[in-house]
């Protein structure tokens, strides 16, 4: 078994809402929270497409229609938990042999407070960009700017 050298990227952030809204928002909405500048097709994207299932994937779609894969969904656990393959190299292009994961778990705080707890492991995996690309993940527009912009649209 190999040991990863290189820490996964954790943040949480708690929203106002119930799981359920707050797995729906992170999966079927991700276009209305996504920060735009964060595209890797030619075109900004008009969607993103999480399809709900295990094997689904993981897309951007621009207004032409034009997808450009992210990912796929490894475990789909409504409204607790979504495991997404993150199949993005650290040069931001699809990699179909590459695998880091991206898990977001929806913790349940109240009737309508949840702790959103997302971590990317396997950064090991990006190879010689492994650093760099984790401290992008980590840095604050990173995964914590992206999660304060769902938190925004959650409510």
């Amino acid at each position: 078994m190999t040991v990863s050298t290189i820490a996964p990227v954790r943040k949480q952030i708690t929203v106002e809402v119930p799981a359920e809204r707050a797995f729906e928002v992170f999966t079927a909405r991700m276009a209305s929270w996504w920060k735009p500048g964060h595209h890797i097709g030619e075109n900004p994207f008009a969607d993103i497409v999480i399809e709900p299932f295990v094997g689904g994937r993981w897309a951007e779609v621009d207004a032409e229609g034009t997808e450009c894969a992210w990912g796929r969904v490894l475990a789909w656990e409504p409204p607790d938990r979504v495991l997404l393959a993150w199949q993005l190299d650290g040069t931001w292009s699809y990699d179909e042999n590459l695998v880091t994961e991206l898990e977001v778990r929806f913790v349940a705080e109240g009737p309508s407070t949840t702790r959103v707890e997302l971590e990317h492991r396997n950064l090991d995996r990006f190879g010689e960009l492994a650093e760099s690309t984790r401290a992008s993940l980590d840095d604050a527009e990173g995964w914590a700017g992206l999660l304060r912009l769902f938190a925004e649209h959650a409510g």
